[in-house]
């Protein structure tokens, strides 16, 4: 282990934090138009809005720990 900590862990949780909320001001801001579908598209679109979110966090928790974005 390092003595030193690194400021890419607090940076990369900003970046965690940010991504979430401009997602989810992104995904918010699509409601009234998501909201005339019928319900069982509305349902399929939030689920995958929910967990789309989740696919930049690799590359950014990698970098997070060894300063590469890539392997």
């Amino acid at each position: 282990m390092k003595a030193e900590p690194s400021w890419r862990k607090p940076a990369g949780i900003f970046a965690i934090l940010a991504l979430i909320a401009v997602w989810g001001v992104l995904v918010a801001s699509l409601a009234g138009t998501v909201g005339r579908w019928p319900v069982l598209v509305q349902t399929i679109f939030y689920l995958v809005a929910g967990i789309a979110w989740i696919l930049p966090l690799k590359p950014l928790l990698r970098w997070m720990e060894t300063g590469k974005f890539r392997a």
